[in-house]
């Protein structure tokens, strides 16, 4: 059995998300997705909207996943959640800043040199991230109307 692990925010929860863990599931078995803890999201983006907890539920009730957990706070090192996963692979987001290079490097460094990392196909979507709802949401409701859903 090959046991992929996805790791991502998952704020408000949209398409893209969905795509991605579809993607990520077709290269293996079992899926485990990881969610990011609160404080590593305030660390290295912004303020969640949602908290760990419900994101972690929402993401376990998309239909590729078979499990989803809570990662460690960044005061844990990162690769210490792979002796709770035990992935065979690492799938990566379209979109995720990492490298898959320097993950691959990392892993070895860190005994996990038989994992292995895929990058998954991004959507063909323009509204594919948190963060371009967002703005387009924004963009919608800052016109001269005061939103798309002017009353009479």
């Amino acid at each position: 059995m090959v046991r992929v692990m996805a790791v991502g925010v998952f704020d408000l929860l949209h398409a893209g998300h969905l795509h991605y863990v579809e993607q990520a599931k077709t290269l293996g078995d079992e899926l485990i997705v990881v969610v990011a803890h609160d404080d590593t999201v305030r660390k290295q983006k912004h303020e969640p909207v949602t908290n760990q907890d419900l994101r972690r539920r929402m993401v376990l009730g998309l239909k590729p996943v078979d499990d989803a957990i809570i990662g460690n706070p960044p005061t844990v090192p990162i690769f210490e959640i792979l002796e709770v996963v035990k992935p065979d692979v690492i799938a990566l987001g379209y979109d995720q800043k990492h490298s898959r290079d320097s993950i691959k490097k990392g892993l070895e460094d860190n005994g996990w040199g038989n994992v292995e990392v895929q990058r998954v196909e991004g959507l063909a979507d323009d509204l594919d991230g948190t963060r371009k709802i967002i703005a387009r949401i924004i963009e919608l409701w800052s016109g001269e109307t005061g939103g798309p859903y002017e009353e009479d």
